[in-house]
């Protein structure tokens, strides 16, 4: 028997589409209301352990009187309420995670973070208020700030192998910039005791070393090409620009995104690039032959925010994750990306991702959370939110450094500051 089609009326149409728009908009109230709670319970948790000491501290101090029986017993049943409503919250942790570091100093909200490949012991960061600085990680000291550009710095990368830092701003420009600092001299001013807060001036560096022209909007995202020889950007006039960084020039315009670019990379060891774009797909672009290749996927319903390249996780293969305002991270093999072979569900937007070595992901999120899942979509822990260290905004981007002893991933929001943190995985 032939089935035919039944056409909705428009009006019932549109009730329905009202409708899923409310049940949605409650979805995300509830999902609001449970992150308050989460961190109520925990609040409760530290409050609870503070004020219920067992008999034997008390009776360590001989002008406190230990607690009767009854409040005793009380405190016990409470504290194992608590702890059931927290380990419903939560999965079995699988790293530990500390506050080190707050890097403060921005005027306005930061955009994105990174560390340098060639050691050094220092963070950049790029803000909204037309800024970008580098900070000692140990001490939290300014070493320089960067003011070149006239417009909101929407990104920042260091070169390969160079003291050099990649900027893109809302200017519509690109800029190249010397980031050497030397930490010599923030010993010596360190250790000297006369010198106050005020004594020490930032350096400033105001003129790039290179510019970099042709976008027609603000450029959100740009990236170093293999050994850094060339770049590529990723702006809101649609488009995403590849450039020779010795002179400047404009080698090739890819087009094809049907909205704004959100962002850009490029894959560590092949002349292959991701972008990504507010029409809900990312692209990679093939520059391994003399005709350029590009492949369009489509596996996210809303803006895609990040698209990187990694080769973490089991089995080392080359594997390409993308991050979007759908709260989803996708995980695709680069040899097959028919469909993706992990697909993480978050609470809140995802914004500017990071994975590390062993294939930890730290996803920076809209609702001012940073979580942490492996490349198998296993949740392995939160970032911690305390009264004191947290972020209060959302979180705009992270960043892990590899070999640094003091703090190893680093996240920043537009609650302008950076924040470091020491995440050690647990041994089974």
């Amino acid at each position: 028997m032939h089935k035919t089609e039944v056409d909705i009326p428009p009006t019932v149409r549109k009730r329905l589409i009202h409708l899923f728009g409310l049940i949605e908009k409650e979805f995300e109230t509830v999902c609001q209301e449970n992150i308050v709670l989460q961190e109520k319970v925990e609040s409760l948790t530290e409050k609870v352990n503070e004020k219920y000491l067992t008999t034997e501290q008390f009776q360590v101090n001989s002008k406190q009187k230990p607690p009767t029986g009854q409040k005793l017993k009380t405190a016990e049943k409470l504290k194992a309420q608590t702890s059931k409503i927290v380990s419903s919250f939560k999965s079995p942790s699988a790293a530990n995670c500390q506050f080190v570091k707050e890097y403060g100093g921005h005027r306005d909200g930061l955009w994105d973070l990174a560390l340098p490949h060639t050691g050094q012991p220092v963070i950049g960061t790029c803000s909204a208020d037309h800024t970008a600085r580098i900070w000692c990680i140990e001490t939290g000291t300014p070493l320089l700030q960067y003011t070149g550009h006239m417009g909101s710095i929407n990104s920042i990368k260091f070169h390969p192998s160079k003291d050099l830092a990649l900027t893109s701003s809302g200017d519509q420009t690109i800029h190249i910039w010397q980031a050497a600092v030397n930490l010599d001299n923030l010993r010596d001013r360190e250790s000297d005791d006369t010198e106050t807060e005020d004594d020490r001036v930032v350096p400033i560096l105001r003129t790039p070393s290179c510019t970099f022209l042709g976008h027609n909007g603000p450029v959100m995202a740009s990236d170093w090409l293999l050994g850094g020889d060339q770049i590529i950007t990723a702006s809101w006039d649609r488009t995403a620009n590849l450039y020779d960084v010795e002179t400047s020039e404009l080698l090739n315009s890819l087009t094809g995104h049907d909205e704004e670019l959100t962002y850009a990379s490029s894959h560590h060891s092949q002349k292959l690039v991701v972008t990504a774009s507010r029409d809900t797909t990312f692209r990679l672009w093939d520059f391994r032959e003399a005709i350029n290749s590009v492949s369009v996927f489509q596996g996210h319903t809303d803006t895609v925010t990040c698209a990187v390249f990694t080769s973490a996780g089991p089995g080392g293969e080359d594997k390409l994750v993308s991050g979007s305002d759908d709260r989803s991270i996708k995980v695709w093999e680069l040899r097959n990306m028919r469909s993706p072979i992990t697909t993480i569900r978050a609470e809140s937007g995802v914004n500017r991702f990071a994975i590390a070595s062993n294939g930890v992901i730290a996803i920076p999120h809209d609702n001012r959370q940073v979580m942490l899942y492996d490349m198998t979509g296993q949740r392995v822990n939160r970032i911690p939110r305390t009264a004191r260290n947290r972020h209060r905004r959302m979180v705009t981007a992270v960043a892990w450094s590899e070999d640094n002893p003091f703090a190893n991933l680093f996240s920043c929001g537009f609650d302008r500051l950076a924040l470091g943190w020491s995440v050690q995985l647990c041994k089974d």
